[in-house]
């Protein structure tokens, strides 16, 4: 399993994903150009010590990225308020890439017209969205529940 935040703009939100990366063993890509540097202290502060566990891919823009999906050949799965299957319903596989937008601006249209499904996390109706970090753990958990592919204790 994969997760990748495409542009992300606060530092908090990347660093406290990673973390949930590095917990829960699943692979890591940031599509630049992100909107704080690494060494951004709240970015830091949120990962703690954890981003030494988690393994993180930086992919220099958008096509750097679909260049390397491409060769691997995996499924890209959006998450997006625009749209309409609920990321209950889709049925997961392993290596998946569950891809999340800019907490501003989520993504472009040429971004979400590669992906090969395009989720949305129902919420309350008149309500905008979930913060990207509470979205990626909750889709992260039912993903790896579908697949069996959790941490075993």
């Amino acid at each position: 399993m994969h997760l990748a935040l495409f542009q992300p703009d606060i530092p908090q939100n990347t660093g406290t994903i990673l973390r949930l990366c590095a917990c829960l063993d699943v692979a890591a890509h940031i599509i630049e150009p992100a909107g704080f540097p690494v060494s951004d202290r709240h970015f830091r502060r949120a990962g703690m010590d954890y981003l030494d566990q988690v393994s993180i891919t930086r992919h220099d823009s958008w096509s750097k990225f679909e260049q390397w999906r491409n060769e691997t050949g995996l499924r890209l799965v959006l998450f997006t308020t625009k749209a309409a299957g609920s990321y209950l319903d889709y049925r997961y596989g392993r290596d998946d890439i569950l891809l999340f937008g800019r907490e501003s601006a989520g993504v472009p249209d040429e971004v979400a017209a590669v992906a090969d499904a395009r989720l949305v996390i129902p919420i309350k109706p008149g309500l905008r969205s979930l913060n990207v970090a509470m979205a990626a753990a909750m889709a992260l958990g039912e993903a790896m529940r579908q697949t069996g592919s959790a941490i075993q204790r």
